[in-house]
């Protein structure tokens, strides 16, 4: 092969921070967090912290549940993320560590995306998976 045929690995581009590989952080990427932030204004909540949990039901068995919070739970996972803080109970950390949530402002599939690398399956709605 000449040099102008070889292939060549393509560039990493800029982008949301992924939780390393592996990782049992939960995380935000900058669109979520500042939708977040335009939320908990809007709700009266700046300063609360973004409870994740998950919660049965949905047409794949779990559901995910975002909410505002200002009450740590004892056995809490906390997490930092973009300028904001997460809580997560433990038994629902248990399916949602790693996960990136994500937010975009597509038209047709708009909203905020929990990519869970926990998920073995997910509903077309993407509110709903089964672990």
């Amino acid at each position: 092969m000449t040099e102008s045929t070889q292939s060549r690995p393509p560039e990493a581009l800029p982008g949301p921070v992924n939780p390393p590989l592996g990782s049992e952080e939960i995380v935000l990427t900058p669109p979520a967090a500042k939708r977040m932030k335009i939320i908990m204004e809007g709700e009266g909540k700046s300063g609360y912290a973004l409870r994740l949990s998950v919660v049965g039901g949905g047409c794949s068995g779990l559901s995910y549940n975002l909410t505002f919070d200002d009450q740590q739970g004892e056995f809490d996972k906390v997490y930092e993320s973009q300028g904001l803080t997460i809580y997560c109970d433990l038994k629902s950390w248990l399916y949602l560590r790693g996960t990136e949530v994500d937010f975009s402002t597509d038209m047709l599939s708009g909203g905020f995306k929990l990519n869970n690398p926990n998920a073995t399956r997910t509903c077309g709605c993407g509110t709903s998976f089964s672990a």
